[in-house]
């Protein structure tokens, strides 16, 4: 039965890349994991065996070392637009070029302190991006994010008035713990070609609004909270026209200590890891167009 060849891409996966900048005695660090991507005009490698067409990934690695060293890694998105636009335009085979990128943060002691029912895990964080060339009509996409920011609000947060049946076991509570990691994938409005971004700057800033937002939401559900972390980043951010959010519930239980004939004033907690409740949703600009939907569970 004759076949046709689908949907095909090939590349280096997870290069990891540190990029140290010396000023003096103060050292600045960028660490990526970059993996990447290429398609295009492949049937012959796939159909025939020929390589004629094929840029070997070891030599995709080597570009994100080269690269590094020669320009620099002034942010995660900045640098895999550098790569994507440097591959899609240097090899006549490749049409389009999906560069991702995980940035790991490095903070400088001592840290910052935070709210005070409020706090968020210090160096959980992992910092991502995606950025998508297609080289017909210079079409870009930018997406940005981050995994496993784990925040906590010790107060400040209810769960009554829902469903019940027969199954139903979990008692209502007027103040609890909730806590959450956050995954978060953002999408940027589209951009004149040249017009160069400060990525870190509204990295920082869109951060910094899902912080604001967890610990400033007086939650009644963690859904709740979710949308008004969202509603914020695309309230505060011009440039971004839709974000997703994907929150699991990490449950911290009150520890029975009857037994011991101890009294328990919402000050010890049992923290179950599993099962967990996954809240996920989409928050996008009123007007705007969502994109192709993303597998919260392959963020970039």
């Amino acid at each position: 039965m004759p076949t046709v060849l689908g949907q095909n891409q090939y590349g280096k996966a997870e290069t990891r890349v540190v990029r140290v900048t010396r000023e003096g005695p103060v050292h600045h660090i960028r660490d990526l994991n970059v993996s990447i991507a290429l398609s295009g005009a492949m049937d012959d490698v796939h159909t025939r065996g020929s390589n004629a067409g094929v840029l070997p990934t070891d030599t995709t690695k080597n570009t994100v070392f080269a690269f590094a060293k020669e320009h620099g890694i002034a942010s995660a998105e900045e640098f895999a637009e550098r790569l994507a636009r440097h591959f899609v335009s240097r090899q006549e085979t490749i049409h389009t070029a999906r560069i991702r990128v995980e940035e790991y943060g490095w903070d400088r002691i001592p840290a910052a302190g935070g709210a005070a029912h409020s706090f968020v895990r210090r160096g959980q964080e992992t910092r991502t991006a995606q950025v998508t060339y297609h080289g017909d009509g210079e079409r870009w996409q930018v997406l940005s994010g981050l995994k496993g920011l784990v925040v906590m609000n010790t107060t400040d947060s209810e769960f009554h008035g829902y469903v019940k049946d027969r199954y139903t076991t979990l008692p209502e509570t007027r103040d609890r713990i909730l806590a959450t990691e956050v995954n978060a994938c953002w999408r940027h409005a589209a951009r004149p070609e040249g017009e160069k971004p400060g990525w870190d700057a509204s990295y920082e800033r869109t951060r910094g609004h899902l912080l604001a937002a967890f610990a400033g939401t007086y939650s009644l559900s963690l859904q709740q909270t979710l949308y008004a972390m969202g509603s914020r980043v695309v309230d505060q951010e011009p440039g971004i026209d839709e974000i997703r959010l994907s929150l699991p519930n990490k449950h911290h239980f009150l520890a029975d200590l009857r037994p011991f004939g101890l009294d328990n004033d919402n000050e010890v907690y049992f923290a179950a890891d599993r099962p967990y409740g996954l809240i996920e949703a989409t928050v996008l600009r009123d007007g705007a167009t969502a994109a192709v939907p993303v597998d919260l569970t392959n963020l970039p």
